[in-house]
């Protein structure tokens, strides 16, 4: 991964290559927005937006061709994530900037997309239908409740917001392991929000999810942002205790399998706000490496 780095870092022509290759592609297009988001945190938002023109066009001719958006979305939400840290130089205004990524990406799907999602719903409809058909033939019937739209819609929306944070984090780590080794990691260890913020993103989540169960996507949308400080609490726990890469696979598996350690990982993430951990794991706190002297 780090020679695809090393390749778009020879110059212009070379990052134009690999960012235009992927774009169009629903496969490769995370490997786009990752060096979208390298160029402009190593070269400005100038240089980025460049690429991004060029990149726009396939991934506007798969929308257009297809119906499917999510490629376009990704860049636009990459590069949009990418400015905001290249210009605060704060990871966690960045990963906060996703809540708008996702919310955007699901409405713009609504708006833009409705045949693209009436084939997801019907598609959602027929692989739930078998499924029932299978699970009642014990002779009991069983009835699943088809997702909306809006959920859907919601859904993507959510896949968008996540998949452009790391799009983002993978171009800050290329950055930091090509110019400044090690400032990734200290830097993500970091990220962490005020009690303020937590607490208005985690009431912002109930309510919607009080409105209806076709809201409860675009709920995830906005706890984005903690699940993410949530992980990155995790991390600082490992390194400050100097716990081995295996135990973060066991929790990542965990993480991804179960839904309750989603939610212990937002609500570890709002008390961290209130009660910053890190300040009682580690005597001296690591200090924000976001530029450093990659620049």
């Amino acid at each position: 991964m780090k020679a695809i780095a090393e390749f778009a870092m020879r110059g212009r022509f070379q990052a134009l290559v690999v960012t235009v290759a992927g774009s169009g592609s629903i496969l490769f297009c995370w490997v786009s927005a990752a060096v979208l988001a390298l160029v402009t945190l190593r070269k400005g938002v100038g240089a980025g937006a460049q690429l991004l023109l060029w990149a726009m066009l396939p991934s506007g001719l798969l929308l257009y061709t297809v119906g499917d958006g999510s490629p376009l979305s990704l860049l636009l939400g990459t590069a949009l994530l990418a400015a905001v840290l290249r210009t605060t130089v704060s990871l966690s205004l960045a990963v906060l900037a996703s809540i708008a990524v996702g919310i955007l990406s699901g409405l713009l799907m609504m708006a833009f997309g409705s045949l693209y999602l009436e084939q997801m719903v019907a598609a959602f409809g027929e692989f739930l239908a078998n499924l029932e058909q299978q699970l009642s033939q014990g002779g009991e019937a069983v009835q699943l409740a088809r997702p909306t739209a809006a959920q859907i819609a919601g859904m993507m929306g959510a896949g968008t917001g996540v998949t452009a944070v790391l799009c983002l984090m993978l171009g800050r780590y290329w950055q930091a392991a090509l110019f400044n080794p090690g400032g990734f990691g200290s830097e993500f260890r970091l990220l962490r929000y005020t009690p303020a913020l937590s607490m208005g993103m985690a009431l912002a989540a109930v309510a919607l999810s009080a409105v209806g169960m076709q809201y409860r996507t675009w709920a995830v949308i906005v706890l984005l942002p903690l699940s993410f400080a949530g992980l990155a609490l995790v991390h600082a726990r490992v390194h400050a205790k100097g716990q081995g890469t295996g135990w973060l696979v066991g929790f990542y598996l965990a993480w991804l399998l179960l839904d309750p350690v989603k939610l212990m990982v937002v609500f570890a993430a709002i008390a961290d706000s209130w009660f910053d951990f890190r300040q009682r794991w580690t005597a001296k706190p690591e200090q924000d490496v976001s530029r450093g002297d990659d620049e």
